[in-house]
């Protein structure tokens, strides 16, 4: 410790680390419940609150919160999920994930999730000239036609399974899980860990499907009926749902497929007149990883680098 941490720190926090998460403890905290009426910390604010440090002025505060490598950074959107099932619901996720991994022959695990597109390119960062001149978003006068992919990726082989239509109707759905159940068709149970979208737990989807054994509740509308109808396809799927928690979508790692998708495809994209074109571009994006793909689970964070 140097002669000047020495000097700013009493005894009671004799190091930098300490000292740095005594601050950082504070700063994560809500200004009000020091009796302040702001929302967010200052650097009068936080020097009035830690007398600690020993420090009279914002300067030597300013001087003291770089060393310690503590900036002023911009804030990014945090949601907590309220489900109060949430580590229950994770462990039994993992559970299943893990006798996947170890029984593939009988067992496969997959993450399923829905993505919406449009005809008019999304904006995004590009290259251009410094100066006035800003990358250009080719926008269509024609309307901004939208197309649904549901997709599946096994989260051992990196193997991603999909449907594309322009609507991911109770049909097309309870059609993808028949798809699933092709393109796997020697293992006891597929095992679909999924967003609580209530159409994903609907009768005539639920039809499709070997009875559920998900111990918690499925999220749907008090209004439905518990009978599918009589337009519903009955089937004996080997198929097991499995609810991610409420309002927790960082649980879902196909979400980081969808991000490579915009990256690389529809972000600032030049086909806005030529629709047919673009849904084929991003099919044959998504049939890079037909076979499986390291990279994807890399990316999605379920293999370590």
């Amino acid at each position: 410790m140097d002669a000047d941490a020495s000097r700013l720190f009493p005894p009671r926090y004799t190091t930098k680390e300490e000292a740095r998460e005594k601050i950082l403890h504070v700063l994560r905290r809500d200004p009000r419940q020091f009796g302040f009426s702001g929302s967010r910390w200052r650097l009068k604010r936080l020097l009035e609150t830690c007398e600690w440090l020993q420090l009279t002025t914002v300067a030597g505060l300013c001087q003291l919160l770089q060393r310690l490598k503590i900036s002023y950074k911009r804030g990014r959107e945090y949601l907590h999920s309220p489900d109060p099932y949430y580590e229950e619901k994770l462990s039994l996720i993992e559970l299943a994930k893990l006798r996947a991994q170890y029984e593939p022959e009988n067992y496969a695990f997959f993450y399923l999730d829905e993505l919406s597109y449009y005809r008019q390119p999304t904006l995004s960062w590009a290259y251009e000239a410094r100066g006035h001149q800003q990358p250009l978003a080719y926008r269509s006068y024609r309307s901004n036609t939208r197309s649904r992919i549901v997709a599946a990726l096994n989260a051992n082989t990196g193997q991603v399974t999909y449907r594309q239509r322009s609507v991911i109707s109770l049909e097309q759905l309870s059609a993808f899980y028949a798809d699933l159940r092709t393109a796997y068709p020697e293992q006891k149970i597929l095992y679909v860990a999924q967003d609580n979208w209530p159409v994903h737990f609907h009768p005539d989807v639920l039809a499709r499907l070997e009875p559920q054994t998900w111990p918690f509740p499925f999220n749907v509308p008090g209004n439905w009926l518990d009978q599918p109808s009589k337009k519903a396809v009955q089937d004996d799927l080997p198929i097991q749902l499995l609810c991610l928690p409420t309002y927790a979508s960082w649980c879902n790692p196909i979400e980081k497929l969808w991000r490579w998708l915009k990256q690389d495809i529809l972000h600032l994209h030049r086909l806005s007149n030529e629709w047919q074109t673009l849904k084929e571009l991003v099919e044959a994006f998504l049939n890079i990883f037909d076979s499986g793909s390291d990279a994807l689970l890399r990316y999605v964070g379920l293999l370590p680098d």
